[in-house]
């Protein structure tokens, strides 16, 4: 059984800093390209960020470009998404998704997800 499940989430003042992980379970983790979605309150869901499977592409949402980092341990069955400088705007519960070997703008795409961990930004 596939189980993703995100940690580091919670409150944090403007200009802040988080790094969310996801740890994964049921699958070969480094065949998976992995993705980090999130959805703000009242919007749609909105691919953030996603990396393929040997860390040869990284692919950014134009929102958070130079502020959020991607990165993936495929020994400890593991993705990461650093988040700097963050903005109210940036507010949302964060999931991490998958669907096979390749990163997909659509978070429609996605097939596999977790249960979403909550980022707050505010003072």
């Amino acid at each position: 059984e596939v189980q993703l499940v995100e940690s580091g989430g919670g409150l944090v003042q403007p200009g802040g800093s988080l790094r969310l992980s996801c740890a994964a379970s049921g699958f070969t983790f480094s065949n998976y390209a992995m993705s980090w979605v999130r959805q703000a309150p009242g919007k749609e869901r909105e691919g953030v960020a996603c990396i393929t499977t040997r860390n040869t592409g990284l692919y950014y949402a134009d929102s958070v470009k130079g502020r959020f980092t991607i990165s993936r341990d495929n020994a400890k069955n593991t993705v990461y998404l650093q988040m700097n400088s963050l903005k109210p705007e940036d507010t949302a519960v964060y999931y991490c998704a998958t669907r096979g070997d390749i990163c997909n703008a659509n978070w429609r795409f996605y097939n596999y997800w977790g249960q979403g961990t909550q980022v707050t930004v505010s003072s």
